[in-house]
């Protein structure tokens, strides 16, 4: 008996065993994806075996076939519908209905220190994917986001590597950092140009103060949140994705060639002296000349590559990559790279109880350009040779030329040396534990170290008369900074009957120190090996500086987010920052609240059973944020000695010292007020999409300087203090529509606009305006004014009411004492008979009015194709480049091809005497239209066919081919109307980083 039990245990052992294989076992998997509407078939539904890489489309006809696990589980995902799974069970076919998610209540958004429901959401709040972004041939992330989100406007710079200026909703500050935060994976900084695009999971802009007060301390110029990529349980799936391709200058200002040069130069000597002896006796003799901008610049390659790994089991996952990116200069010997890593794993230790941490490390180099090499390719003479027959340099002096045009601009780039070097380090490790079922209590540390090294050297060298150095010189700047973020997070989140309520409460301390190093050696000798250290120099002759500076802040900050019957929103915002820089003369602790609201019309019983609308909600919010990017200690009196100053004790003389600028005994806060307005629908079976919005937001006590007397006796002639209120409304507007046809081709089309007015409110001073965009400008004169009632920073300055003809018209004019036949003709706007400061007049306005971008995706079989196009318009922009000129600077064709050379010649173009006092006075002349609208970026890509990837053992394979900025439409007559600047100097063009398209083709394989 008992043998015959053991054979039957044997016997049911292996029946066991062989049910297990043969659920362990891939079986082929076939079916059919319909409709739960009207049952029709749905096209390229995608199909992927969960927890793994292995996926597929259904066909045209809803069909699909996959290997999978007999005990595994298949994942539906489709536009428009509810994601389901569904368990293989050993079945061989498999029909899946899908159900509209008319709602779409699961969706989810990425917001301060959490997550929401989209429908949750009461504030101003779009999020941009990081595959979105990766597309673009951006190497600052940021950059992407041009024209995709309404009310923010970006503005690049050509620079390789350098971070755009990012404004959200409206220029709110002039004396504080103007710069938004940006928060990754829960660290704050200033700027992302440390970051990996394709590294980026989900990027979210908070727009309104609602949603910002979070974080109250730092938020007065909108946040953005990024985070970052995290490992997903599965098998180990390795990724490449890598482009190679070049950037070339679009829109290159075409200058006078040399005959044209030498014709001008000479017109220019016959209107300050009619007797004089022209310099070129024959023009035609030149030629064509040097085009100095082709010389200059190049066609730049630009490369990335990054590899990842990502994978894990239940209990922990891990993600790494490596990234590489080459990228050189439109400019001869500039160029730019970066390696970044990244690591993050966390760790389910226990059933309640989540560790992990991020780390990422970047290092930086580049080869610097001279900053005024294009005033120099701008202004170089086209009749001086880059190079003479027997090798020497080209020079101006020989031309007998002197003035200001006195270089070869390839002696600036053969001799100019400087190499900067940028190291930075961040993490973040977090503990999550949840307890009690609704209580999950979050602890995090994050920071980061960061050091920057720039080292110029200056050679002895004798190149042209005016391009020599015979001391050389050596200057070495170091900044290090030290940051450390510690935040801890108390959440309460439960759903009882008809009631969905969260309650966070946290506090955050943080510390940021900066360290810099400014010093300089003499008679360093040179190191073909590039060796030189400060040591090598002559013996006092070096300099050293170092400074340095120290802020903490605290904070405590609440939220409470409540919803009845997903209908009626409610959103409770409260954070209390304290920050040093205002210790011991300031306000130190400021109080941010703010408060949404929200009415999900569409769940209401009398929408039940329209057709219309499957979505529309109605919400507005108020809010407070703060604005601390101010100098540290700025209530603090400060002297400085110089050697203009001398102070006599008991007859003797001593270096005397003076008060640098006046401060207030007492500083508040610089606060924004913001107020939202928004309205969302869906319409067309969630198809058609709209979002609307309007805000007002109002910086009220404002930090700015304000001009005083310098006969007080400070050395800035400027007060600091709380003495100004900014205000900013506008309107958005968002539109989507997307779908799949029964073929199989899909495709996405969206549009946004934002309309943003920025006007000065209040002064303290009243009328009296702070002038200023001096820099590049001729003379040293302000084209710019600020003032109660007007924009932030109006170019500013003479009304040109045409050209004098001759010395007629210039005797019976208010300008008879300084103007000549050529010259401007200014209108006398206080009718006084003279042209002076009183006839000055608000000639455009650099903040743009409006910012819109179009953005379309399509889907065929394997192809896909990507579109994003975005503008500016009611902007305009100060060409400085025209009237910058010390005698002989070049021309532009279009100026050459249009000046007055004569009565009745022109009417808008004054004579090649544009350089005079008269004429280079900041006039309207210079003030152009600053609109724009560009191809930002199209792509065009192939998706190897699944069966063919099986073959081959990949999981994906994708190449693609695009073109970014390729084309650009605008009337402006410099490189691009895109200018940044600070807010009192915006728009000011003074020979800016041209623009340039770029053109790639890369590759994407999954294993």
């Amino acid at each position: 008996m008992k043998r015959i039990f053991t054979r039957i245990s044997v016997l049911a052992g292996i029946c066991l065993l062989a049910i297990n294989v043969a659920f362990a076992q891939n079986i082929t998997v076939k079916g059919r994806v319909t409709d739960g509407g009207d049952k029709s078939t749905i096209p390229s539904v995608s199909v992927l075996v969960k927890g793994t890489q292995n996926g597929t489309q259904t066909d045209a006809t809803g069909a699909f076939s996959i290997n999978a696990p007999a005990n595994g589980t298949l994942v539906f995902t489709y536009l428009g519908y509810v994601t389901q799974e569904v368990a293989v069970n050993n079945r061989t076919t498999l029909n899946v209905v899908l159900q509209s998610s008319s709602q779409q209540l699961d969706q989810v958004v990425v917001v301060g220190y959490g997550t929401q429901r989209k429908i949750d959401v009461t504030g101003s709040v779009a999020s941009v994917k990081g595959e979105e972004i990766s597309k673009q041939a951006s190497v600052n992330p940021i950059s992407a986001l041009q024209g995709k989100v309404a009310g923010v406007n970006i503005t690049n710079s050509g620079t390789p590597g350098s971070s755009p200026q990012i404004t959200i909703r409206g220029t709110g500050t002039i004396y504080g950092n103007t710069g938004v935060l940006y928060v990754v994976d829960g660290v704050w900084f200033d700027d992302v140009s440390f970051l990996n695009p394709s590294d980026i999971e989900n990027l979210s802009i908070l727009k309104d103060a609602s949603s910002q007060s979070i974080y109250g301390i730092r938020a007065a110029n909108g946040v953005v949140l990024i985070t970052t990529k995290k490992g997903k349980s599965g098998d180990p799936v390795i990724s490449y994705n890598g482009s190679v391709g070049y950037k070339k200058v679009t829109n290159q200002v075409e200058m006078a060639n040399a005959t044209e040069y030498a014709t001008i130069i000479n017109e220019l000597i016959s209107l300050n002296d009619p007797a004089a002896t022209p310099l070129f006796a024959n023009p035609a003799s030149y030629g064509v000349g040097t085009n100095w901008y082709n010389q200059g610049f190049r066609n730049a390659m630009q490369t990335n590559h990054q590899v990842s790994i990502n994978g894990g089991t239940e209990k922990t996952t891990y993600n790494f990559s490596l990234g590489y990116t080459g990228e050189d200069g439109i400019v001869k010997t500039q160029d730019y790279k970066r390696y970044t890593a990244k690591f993050s794993n966390d760790f389910q230790v226990l059933k309640p109880l989540k560790v992990g941490y991020t780390l990422s490390g970047t290092a930086i180099r580049t080869n610097d350009v001279d900053g005024g090499i294009f005033r120099q390719l701008y202004a170089a003479g086209p009749v001086v040779p880059v190079y003479y027959a027997d090798g020497s340099y080209g020079d101006a002096n020989d031309f007998s030329l002197g003035g200001g045009n006195n270089f070869n601009p390839q002696v600036t780039l053969d001799f100019f040396n400087q190499k900067s070097k940028n190291y930075r380090f961040t993490g973040n490790v977090y503990a999550e534990l949840t307890f009690a079922k609704h209580f999950t209590f979050r602890t995090s540390a994050g920071g980061e170290f960061a050091q920057n090294e720039v080292r110029g050297y200056a050679p002895v060298y004798q190149a042209t008369q005016g391009q020599r150095n015979t001391q050389s010189k050596l200057d070495v700047r170091r900044d290090e900074n030290r940051n450390w973020i510690l935040e801890n997070t108390l959440t309460y989140k439960n759903t009882f009957g008809n009631h969905n309520i969260t309650v966070l409460a946290g506090t955050t301390a943080q510390r940021r120190k900066n360290y810099f190093l400014n010093s300089s050696a003499l008679d360093v000798p040179f190191s073909s090996d590039g060796d030189l250290y400060l040591a090598l120099g002559t013996a006092g002759k070096s300099t050293v500086t170092d400074g340095g500076s120290l802020t903490t802040s605290a904070s405590y900050f609440g939220r409470v987010n409540y919803s009845f019957k997903d209908r009626y929103l409610l959103n409770a915002t409260i954070r209390r920052d304290g920050a040093s820089q205002f210790y011991g003369g300031g306000d130190l602790w400021g109080n941010f609240p703010a408060v949404g609201a929200g009415w999900v019309i569409s769940n209401e019983e009398f929408m039940k059973d329209q057709k219309v609308v499957s979505y529309l909600k109605l919400k507005g919010s108020w809010g407070k944020v703060g604005n601390a990017g101010v100098p540290v200690n700025p209530t603090t009196l400060t002297i400085a000695q110089g050697g203009n100053l001398v102070a006599f004790y008991n007859g003797v003389g001593y270096t005397g010292a003076n008060i640098n600028s006046l401060v207030p005994s007492f500083l508040n806060w610089e606060r924004t007020v913001g107020t939202d307005l928004g309205l969302e629908a869906k319409f067309l079976n969630n198809r058609l999409s709209i979002e609307t919005g309007f805000y007002n937001k109002k910086t009220e006590q404002a930090i700015f300087e304000i001009p005083i007397l310098t006969s007080i006796g400070t050395a800035s002639g400027r007060l600091i203090g709380n003495q100004a209120d900014f205000q900013n409304r506008g309107f958005e507007f968002l539109a989507s529509y997307a779908d799949q046809t029964k073929s199989g081709f899909s495709y996405s089309i969206s549009g946004n606009i934002g309309i943003n007015n920025n006007k000065v409110l209040s002064v303290v001073t009243g009328l009296n305006p702070i002038y200023a965009g001096g820099a590049g400008i001729a003379n040293g004169a302000l084209a710019t004014r600020t003032i109660q009632g007007g924009p932030i920073g109006s170019f500013f300055g003479y009304q040109v009411a045409g050209i004098f003809q001759n010395t007629a018209e210039v005797a019976a004019s208010a300008q008879s004492a300084s103007a000549k036949p050529g010259d401007f003709r200014y209108v006398d706007v206080n009718g006084d008979g003279a042209i002076d400061g009183k006839d000055r007049v608000v000639l455009g306005n650099p903040n743009p009015k409006y910012s819109y971008g179009l953005n379309a995706t399509f889907g065929y079989k394997q192809f896909d194709l990507s579109m994003d196009i975005q503008g500016v318009a009611d902007v305009d922009v100060y060409n400085a480049n025209i009237a910058f000129r010390f005698g002989n600077e070049n021309f532009s064709k279009d100026f050459y091809d249009n000046r007055w050379r004569g009565p009745g010649t022109s009417t808008t173009y004054p004579s090649a005497n544009v350089g005079s006092t008269n004429n280079a006075a900041p006039n309207s002349f210079y003030v152009e239209d600053g609109s724009y609208i560009r191809l930002r970026n199209v792509q065009l890509g192939y998706t190897l066919a699944p069966s063919l990837m099986s073959k081959i053992s990949l999981k994906k394979v994708r190449v693609f081919v695009d073109a970014q900025n390729a084309i650009n439409l605008f009337g402006y007559k410099g490189f691009t109307p895109e200018i940044g600047g600070t807010p009192t100097n915006a728009g000011i063009d003074a020979n800016v980083y041209p623009l340039s398209a770029t053109y790639r083709l890369g590759l994407q394989v999954t294993f």
